[in-house]
């Protein structure tokens, strides 16, 4: 799609936070999406194919909330849990809830997704 829209670049939000349960949150998937993007598209062939961008690759949890408040994020509206409850609400005890509770602990916050 991104080859058919003509789009220079591809964002994916990936963390290496979480590449011990989630392998494509690894370095080695976003160079390898790269590489496939570079061979399996027309532009890519012709040396102008879109860019992979993973540019929150090697921050950490804390800094990706810093600069989510920065941007105006408001955190009540999101969550990263891996399993809600029937209305959507983050659970508050599965991986991912673990590592942003403790992220946002680091800046002295509490989650607000977590309530």
């Amino acid at each position: 799609y991104a080859e058919v829209v003509g789009a220079q670049r591809i964002y994916i939000g990936v963390n290496a936070v979480d590449y011990s349960g989630y392998p494509d949150c690894r370095p080695e998937f976003v160079e390898a999406f790269q590489r496939l993007a570079d061979v399996a598209t027309k532009a890519g062939v012709e040396g102008h194919g879109a860019q992979v961008v993973a540019p929150l690759l090697h921050m950490t949890k804390a800094e990706i909330i810093r600069r989510g408040l920065e941007l105006g994020v408001d955190y009540a509206m999101t969550h990263s849990c891996y399993d809600p409850d029937e209305r959507g609400r983050a659970c508050g005890r599965c991986d991912s809830c673990r590592i942003r509770m403790a992220a946002f602990a680091e800046l002295g916050m509490a989650d607000p997704a977590i309530g």
